[in-house]
């Protein structure tokens, strides 16, 4: 089966440098246990390695793109060959290492671990090591431009640390309402993030086909709720798109307290260039525990969404979960589904509340009966 995706947009740039999905709610609605085999959407890599740390048996990442492939690969190269605090430099979560050196001396090291082709992807693109493989993406330019240009035009460094240090409820609260939520915040915002400015600089055109709510609005709420009910100073999300590094926090795969673990366990790890769906039509029936499908159904229509909703069934296992997000447009399964997979909706609106990585709608995790 091909995927809807495949045939309207391209893949041969990096879309997204780093994960833009909150792998602590991820793990916590996926349950992993050792010894599962996990099915993982790859992007940058980062939530992929993140599953290594409930050391499951077998990862498979699948992506169509190999530039996003190519992320993953240098992810586990550097983790075999670096340093903690060396990975965070080359990432670009840091903008030093305790021991100055260059982040294509850093990339050199890795090179070795590295196939001939992706060897050659990166080696075309020096500019992307030397930033930080972290900003690699469309993404992250995306962000880029707003932190540049759009952010000092509404707040200055001060506001930005000021807010970035938290602090209680009442205290992040209060400096949202005096100080960050200004009129001329809320007006930049909203152009902004766009579905227009969006789509043409940040995504695709073609991921907002099947989307009918207003998009810089649903993004505003969550924003708002990031930056007032969560901490700050505990989002790293938040952390990069203001500053462009990390201040504070770190994704969890890059956390110093699971980095040995996610090392000790890469031999676990596969990954493929293809859809989702071809790569079901290989598998034998009930062979998946545990899925990874990051917001893959924000871009097929409803009739897609089913017929690969009943692919992902038939080739998990019994009690095996799901785990995805929406950004915009409404994806879960429907009561008709009931008798084969059920949602752990109190276990995802739980979850959700503590998204750090606030730009979804929804997340949602199901079980298969």
């Amino acid at each position: 089966m091909s995927s809807e995706i495949e045939e309207r947009a391209q893949f041969s740039q990096i879309r997204y440098g780093q994960c833009w999905e909150d792998a602590d709610i991820l793990l916590e609605g996926l349950a992993i246990q050792p010894g599962d085999t996990c099915l993982s959407i790859a992007s940058a890599g980062d939530n992929t390695l993140a599953l290594l740390t409930r050391s499951p048996e077998r990862v498979i990442a699948l992506d169509l793109s190999l530039a996003q492939l190519a992320c993953l690969e240098l992810r586990v190269a550097a983790y075999r060959c670096l340093t903690h605090p060396e990975l965070l430099f080359l990432m670009g979560s840091a903008t030093e290492t305790t021991e100055p050196t260059s982040r294509q001396t850093l990339y050199q090291r890795c090179r070795p671990h590295l196939s001939p082709t992706v060897q050659q992807f990166w080696g075309d693109r020096p500019q992307l090591i030397a930033m930080g493989i972290g900003n690699s993406g469309k993404f992250e330019r995306y962000f880029e431009i707003f932190r540049r240009y759009i952010l000092p035009l509404v707040h200055g460094k001060k506001q930005i640390d000021q807010l970035l240090q938290g602090g209680i409820l009442e205290e992040r609260q209060l400096f949202y309402n005096q100080v960050w939520n200004s009129r001329r915040w809320r007006w930049m915002f909203r152009l902004f993030f766009s579905r227009t400015v969006m789509g043409n600089l940040g995504r695709d055109p073609s991921f907002f086909q099947y989307v009918n709510a207003n998009v810089a609005e649903r993004i505003f709420d969550r924003a708002e709720y990031a930056l007032t009910q969560l901490n700050p100073a505990d989002n790293p999300y938040l952390q990069w798109i203001l500053t462009g590094h990390h201040t504070t926090a770190l994704p969890y795969a890059l956390r110093p307290e699971h980095f040995d673990t996610i090392r000790a366990n890469l031999d676990r790890l596969e990954w493929h260039q293809c859809s989702v769906e071809a790569f079901l039509d290989q598998l034998p029936n009930q062979t998946i525990d545990r899925y990874n499908l990051s917001d893959m159904f924000e871009y097929m229509s409803l009739e897609s969404y089913h017929q690969i909703l009943e692919q992902l069934i038939q080739k998990g296992r019994k009690g095996g979960r799901l785990a995805y997000w929406n950004l915009l447009v409404p994806r879960h399964c429907s009561p008709e589904w009931s008798s084969q997979i059920r949602p752990l909706s109190d276990l995802a609106h739980h979850l959700y509340d503590q998204d750090k990585a606030f730009f979804y709608s929804a997340f949602h995790v199901e079980e298969i009966v």
